[in-house]
């Protein structure tokens, strides 16, 4: 008997619906506490993980003598996720989120042992390819369990939960990450996590197996599979051509590009490219809102100290109030108040997004003061912590139980995949344009952000399904 096929002689498990409704009960109250702790513990220590691996990382690569697979330690992680993602989703509808969940903690932590254990670079990569098979598995249990163990009225809130267990790492994570490397080396701001990892499994399990039960049973969809892993394999061969500018390089480009454009159409939801209205919108308008955010992103805190000439220090502390307002964006759309406006809220935040993105390139002008900066990525981080904490509600809401799990894979999908495409592409014309030297070059990543930000806020106008 494989994997994908269920047996036929025993009763399958019936999805388990959330419990009666409490009024008052809220996330932090039983029955839901033990979970919403457990579930926002693994939130945070893979938040921390992917904050503090940032100012590790040019160490590690310094010492593993593998400057040149620098980039190839960031897209590993991403191409490896798409695929998980969309086997995480597959998995939760026909077995419950409980084993993909539990798995994919387990390969995020095998990932950073991998790494901090690695004695050359082609390991490390391999440990961060690791890591982002679990990371895949998990994001997506999560938003599973959110629809199955929650009832429909603490969706926002879950979503707003999970939003603020980024801001501790956002703020402290590079400063810790930092004093840690300096002081006992690098290896251990990978190996110290999957010891924490423990807590939060054991705390979540017991409520984990009560609340959410198991799937339908039905076969894994071998088609979305094999889908999954030509947009991974696509998108590598992308990320890999887009950091040689050779000509040598257009063959990959061309060859990723064949096989992510067929794969993406068939695996997420049918008129996402050309936003119908509803759930093809919500999926859409996550990987736009994501991908120009963290693309522009990772260009801010260069551009700060080659044109701005800031410490390092300085320029990744101008990027922590983004972390606090998007906290804040994901609890104003989980007020109760505020629940007849959530269509409108999405096209508000994606409008504040688009703001936002035009402050980096103000920066570059005569006069312009630094701080300018991060004001501007604050404003930006209230936007953006309005649209996907909406987004996470919405799809849960669009969605019938049986379905959850694709969809939820569909929504995080688009998000990876819009950050590898268009961080490769701003990459690209980034070295094309004389890289971080040049201020023209920055000013051509983040002009088009702004721009694809704008469009942004047209597919958030589309959220709201037809009649019927």
């Amino acid at each position: 008997m494989t994997a994908a096929e269920p047996q036929t002689d025993l009763p399958l498990p019936a999805p388990v619906r959330p419990p009666a409704d409490d009024a008052t009960a809220t996330v932090w109250t039983r029955p839901y506490r033990a979970l919403t702790v457990g579930m926002v513990s693994v939130v945070l220590l893979i938040a921390f993980e992917a904050t503090a691996v940032g100012t590790a990382m040019p160490v590690a690569a310094r010492e593993l003598d593998g400057l040149s697979l620098y980039a190839f330690a960031f897209s590993g992680y991403f191409t490896t996720s798409l695929f998980s993602m969309v086997l995480s989703g597959q998995w939760a509808d026909r077995s419950g989120p409980l084993q993909p969940l539990v798995a994919g903690i387990g390969g995020f932590a095998a990932g950073l042992v991998i790494c901090g254990t690695a004695q050359s670079m082609w390991p490390f990569v391999l440990g961060r390819a690791v890591q982002g098979l679990g990371g895949g598995l998990v994001i997506v249990a999560l938003y599973v369990v959110a629809g199955r163990a929650y009832p429909e009225r603490l969706g926002p809130t879950v979503m707003a939960a999970f939003a603020a267990a980024w801001v501790v790492p956002s703020i402290v994570g590079p400063l810790v990450s930092g004093t840690v490397t300096e002081h006992l080396g690098w290896r251990w701001v990978f190996l110290a996590i999957p010891v924490l990892v423990v807590v939060p499994l054991l705390t979540a399990l017991p409520a984990l197996r009560r609340a959410t039960g198991g799937g339908d049973g039905a076969p894994l969809d071998r088609r979305r599979v094999l889908l999954a892993g030509g947009i991974a394999l696509g998108a590598a061969l992308l990320q890999y051509a887009g950091q040689d500018l050779r000509r040598s390089a257009l063959a990959p480009a061309v060859l990723g590009a064949a096989l992510l454009v067929p794969c993406a159409l068939r695996l997420l939801p049918p008129g996402t490219f050309r936003a119908a209205r509803g759930l093809p919108s919500v999926v859409l308008l996550r990987g736009v809102a994501a991908g120009t955010f963290i693309g522009a992103e990772s260009f801010i805190p260069l551009m700060l100290v080659t044109q701005r000439h800031l410490s390092p220090t300085l320029a990744g502390l101008s990027l922590a109030g983004a972390g606090v307002t998007w906290a804040l964006g994901s609890y104003l759309q989980s007020r109760p108040r505020f629940e007849p406006h959530r269509y409108r809220l999405a096209v508000l935040g994606m409008l504040l997004s688009a703001l936002a993105l035009t402050g980096p390139a103000l920066t570059l002008l005569p006069g312009a003061p630094a701080y300018a900066a991060a004001i501007s990525w604050a404003v930006g981080g209230l936007g953006i912590g309005l649209v996907i904490a909406s987004l996470g509600v919405l799809l849960l809401r669009l969605s019938p139980p049986e379905e959850a799990g694709a969809n939820s894979a569909a929504l995080q999908v688009s998000d990876a995949l819009f950050n590898l495409v268009l961080i490769s592409a701003a990459g690209t014309v980034f070295a094309a344009l004389g890289g971080a030297g040049h201020a023209g070059a920055f000013v051509a990543v983040f002009v088009p952000m702004v721009g694809l930000a704008l469009v942004g806020a047209w597919v958030a106008s589309r959220l709201r399904p037809t009649a019927g």
